[in-house]
C-alpha cells in the first residue's frame, strides 16, 4: 500500500454529529431540503447554501462545480450564471443537470437530479440585481442567467458512524411524489 493510500486509510469519515431528532417525511421533497437546511444554519455549517453543479460537457464527460443555492421552491432549485461560462453552453446542449449538498458536521447530503429550466428574464434581472455592486462589476444584464433544477429525483442522506446510514429518496411521477427508504436513482 503507498503513503496516498495510507494516508487516506487512515483519516477520519463521517466525524460529524447528526442530529438527535429524526426529521418526519413531508410530501414533497422541497419542504423537507428546507428544515434540513434550517438545521444546518442553525447548527453553524459554513456555507450550507453552498452545492455542486454536476453537468455534462458536449462529448459527454462530466463536469463539476460549487454554486451558491439562490432559492428552493416548488418551481425548483435555482442557480445563476453567466450566458459564456462553460455550464451555459453545457446546459444548452444538455439541460439536465445534478447538485449535491454535503452538511459535513451533521453526516448529511441531500442530492438533486433533474431537467433544467431558465427563468424569465425578470427573474434573472432580480437575481443580478440582489447581488453585491462588486460581484456586479463587468457582468452585463443580458448575460446574467438564473435556472432552475425541476427534480425528478431528490436523495435525502443521513450519515450514521455505524455506517446503517439512511435514505430517503422523492421520485417524481405523474401524480405528485413516490417516497421511500432506499435509493430510486
Amino acid at each position: 500500500m503507498d503513503e496516498t493510500c495510507k494516508l487516506l486509510r487512515a483519516l477520519p469519515a463521517l466525524s460529524g454529529h447528526p442530529p438527535a431528532a429524526v426529521e418526519p417525511v413531508h410530501e414533497e421533497p422541497e419542504t423537507l431540503f428546507l428544515r434540513w437546511l434550517q438545521t444546518a444554519v442553525d447548527a453553524g455549517v459554513a456555507e450550507p447554501h453552498a452545492m455542486t453543479l454536476s453537468t455534462v460537457d458536449n462529448v459527454g464527460v462530466p463536469d463539476a462545480r460549487v454554486l451558491i443555492l439562490k432559492d428552493v421552491d416548488r418551481r425548483g432549485w435555482a442557480f445563476a450564471s453567466t450566458r459564456s461560462s462553460a455550464k451555459a453552453s453545457q446546459l444548452a446542449a444538455n439541460p439536465q443537470a445534478a447538485l449535491t449538498f454535503w452538511w459535513q458536521p451533521l453526516m448529511r447530503s441531500v442530492r438533486v437530479r433533474g431537467q433544467v429550466v431558465e427563468a424569465s428574464r425578470e427573474e434573472s434581472l432580480e437575481d443580478l440585481q440582489a447581488r453585491s455592486e462588486v460581484s456586479r462589476a463587468g457582468i452585463e444584464p443580458e448575460q446574467w442567467v438564473l435556472w432552475r433544477v425541476v427534480p425528478s429525483n431528490v436523495e435525502f442522506w443521513q450519515g450514521s458512524t455505524d455506517r446503517r446510514h439512511t435514505r430517503l429518496a422523492y421520485q417524481r411521477t405523474a401524480d405528485g411524489w413516490l417516497r421511500g427508504f432506499g435509493d430510486f436513482t
